[in-house]
């Protein structure tokens, strides 16, 4: 439409009409004169509008759609990483525990043999070096850590430092192949030196060919010169077998590791030798042995009918034909194990043939007095 004089009077003048016809409808109020006209344009233009809704809505909330699926993604991306966060911090819970658990044990054993340690945890297994058992841990020259230094953790001998690294180390462990260590046997201070053979139990070889070692004898670190590598008095195993003595002049025990090299987490480097040699003060106390029951049966004599604690035969039967004792008893005394029949005398008086009675006190057949 072109831009002329007649169009813009035009317009106005719908503009006028408009305005004139809110007012009206406005002042009208329920009675309004123009409410039949909207109604009619309702019952014309109704169908229309719902028409042209229903074909547009699926476009629009298309639209909103992809309008609203950064917030919605961010959403769930937000409620993922809370899971996620709420997970691992159940995780982490037991697994700090057990980290607990490992430091307050291992700082036990370090103040029981005045040890200086440094605190490390297990980050890798093996080492470029090739070594067969090893470990690397998180702490290296910076942290003070240097070569032929003693690991233990709250167990006991883990092994000994072999590479620094500013920040990391490797450590040799004690049942590599490889490892050796003096040992010093508890009580009776037999000593020997002990070597590595993977999962299977360390070898010791004592030097006193005659030492008398049983199973269940432990062993600990006898020490090195100026305390490396290895320092004293650190728990190494429990012998578990014995090999029989042949007079050679030295004699081979087996050895149980109280290390559990497989799940190394938390252990601890020396870093400062005790001042005097603890000896068998880190090992921990023998457990007691369970006592054995012991059942008792005490037998319990019944009563005797006379109360003197024996039975008498002859006190609990008369005589057998009820006649005294020829010595004026009515019973054999007590105590007398005989039977009545051999104490009583069944016949008092003997027969006598010259007698005129018959001898069982009835009178002659002949009937002389």
């Amino acid at each position: 439409m072109r831009d002329t004089r007649e169009s813009r009077l035009l317009l106005v003048l719908l503009i006028a009409v408009a305005f004139a016809l809110i007012t009206v409808d406005i002042r009208g109020g329920a009675n309004s004169p123009v409410d039949g006209a909207r109604q009619a344009a309702a019952a014309v233009f109704g169908p229309v509008e719902n028409g042209v809704a229903a074909a547009v809505d699926p476009v629009g909330n298309a639209i909103g759609a992809v309008r609203d699926s950064g917030k919605r993604h961010d959403k769930i991306s937000t409620l993922q990483a809370e899971n996620e966060a709420l997970k691992q911090k159940l995780g982490s819970d037991a697994r700090n525990r057990s980290r607990l658990n490992q430091l307050d044990a291992m700082l036990k054993t370090a103040g029981e043999g005045q040890y200086g340690i440094k605190a490390a945890q297990v980050v890798a297994i093996g080492a470029a070096q090739g070594f067969s058992w090893t470990v690397t841990i998180d702490a290296g020259s910076n942290d003070g850590i240097k070569r032929d230094m003693t690991v233990l953790n709250g167990d006991g001998l883990v092994g000994r430092v072999t590479t620094v690294g500013p920040s990391t180390a490797t450590v040799l462990l004690a049942n590599d192949p490889d490892f050796t260590v003096g040992t010093r046997m508890e009580s009776s201070d037999e000593l020997g030196f002990a070597t590595g053979h993977g999962d299977r139990p360390l070898s010791v070889q004592l030097l006193n060919g005659k030492a008398k070692v049983n199973p269940g004898d432990r062993l600990v670190t006898f020490g090195s010169q100026a305390d490396k590598p290895f320092v004293p008095g650190v728990p190494v195993g429990e012998v578990v077998k014995v090999d029989p003595s042949g007079g050679d002049l030295t004699r081979t025990i087996y050895v149980r590791p109280f290390v559990g090299f497989t799940k190394l987490d938390i252990v601890g480097v020396v870093v400062q030798a005790p001042r005097t040699d603890p000896r068998d003060e880190v090992l921990p106390a023998k457990p007691k042995p369970t006592p054995t029951p012991t059942v008792t049966v005490t037998a319990t004599p019944s009563p005797t009918p006379n109360g003197q604690g024996n039975t008498n035969i002859a006190d609990q039967n008369a005589n057998p034909d009820g006649n005294p004792d020829p010595n004026g008893n009515p019973n054999p005394p007590a105590g007398n194990a005989n039977p009545p029949a051999a104490n009583a005398n069944p016949n008092p008086n003997p027969p006598n043939p010259n007698a005129n009675g018959d001898p069982n006190g009835n009178a002659n057949a002949d009937g002389d007095q």
